[in-house]
């Protein structure tokens, strides 16, 4: 691990710990916001049309870090100016090449944005695979409208690691996030979650209630699968079949009723029981039914 100073690397540790610390630097460490724009001047133009640009000053900054302007967060900048700029003089630089410092980088940004939708960040599925907030977040620029993200909205920024997702999105059948109805943290917390796959629910079922609330029930008649899990016969993200369906009826529905009141064979002409290749022909109310005649879920 590159040296990044000792101040830095005592506060990460704090921060990783649960347990943060204040660490000063030596007095006149701190140069100034106008000191770093005398050699990064193409920076300060889109910089300052960012909100940190506006929280970051000695005015409006609500704590002695967020009074420091840049050196909140690349810290002191003493010995990079005095070396004449360039790497191994102790500032973080927030760079995807240099992925030592990672760990460091992040607990600067938990120094601030710590709580909230970030409760759960440390051991979550992205803090474990040593994914930085710059691979997600630009902190430079403005390139969307909302969470500094690093690309135009979260759709395009999540799937350029999530490609599978991204091709689901582009089925017939499809969470409608191309129309922009839905977007990724609808349904997952980015930042950690203490249940499965990031969701902002306890489970999958609790996820797609907070849209779907006619299928929660309770239901006089309950069909088992339903109450399980949504994903035994849905997709999460897109499907080539309608309604994202896993299989087309009745192979879909042959997968736990095999020996039934019917024909378990796949569809064949003969097989009025199949007329239109669902058994929801007759069962509609597959989710459940309050019907007292419902047993079957035909009402």
């Amino acid at each position: 691990m590159k040296l990044v100073g000792f101040g830095n690397f005592v506060f990460a540790l704090s921060v990783l710990l649960g347990c943060p610390v204040s660490v000063s630097a030596e007095p006149g460490a701190y140069v100034g916001d106008a000191t770093c724009y005398a050699c990064h001047a193409d920076t300060k133009a889109p910089y300052a049309k960012t909100i940190h640009a506006r929280v970051l000053t000695p005015e409006a900054g609500r704590s002695e870090k967020m009074k420091l302007g840049c050196e909140a967060c690349h810290g002191p900048g003493r010995a990079h100016v005095e070396a004449g700029g360039g790497k191994g003089t102790g500032m973080l630089a927030f760079r995807a090449d240099d992925p030592e410092n990672i760990a460091v980088e992040n607990a600067n940004c938990l120094s601030c944005h710590s709580g909230g939708a970030r409760t759960h960040w440390k051991g979550s599925a992205h803090d474990s695979g040593d994914l930085a907030c710059t691979g997600c977040h630009v902190v430079m620029e403005n390139r969307s409208l909302r969470g500094q993200l690093r690309e135009e909205n979260e759709i395009e920024t999540c799937t350029g690691c999530h490609l599978m997702q991204r091709a689901k999105t582009k089925r017939d059948a499809h969470m409608p996030v191309r129309e922009g109805r839905l977007q990724c943290s609808s349904c997952h917390n980015t930042h950690g979650s203490v249940s499965e796959s990031l969701l902002t629910h306890t489970s999958v079922n609790e996820n797609c209630y907070s849209c779907h609330a006619e299928k929660r029930g309770p239901f006089l008649w309950e069909h088992a699968p339903v109450n399980e899990n949504c994903l035994n016969c849905h997709t999460a993200h897109g499907s080539t079949r309608q309604k994202m369906l896993r299989l087309e009826p009745p192979r879909l529905c042959q997968q736990c009723h095999v020996e039934s009141l019917h024909p378990t064979e796949a569809r064949q002409p003969s097989n009025k029981f199949v007329i239109g290749g669902a058994c929801n022909s007759c069962h509609s109310a597959i989710h459940g039914s309050n019907h007292p005649s419902g047993f079957a879920f035909t009402r």
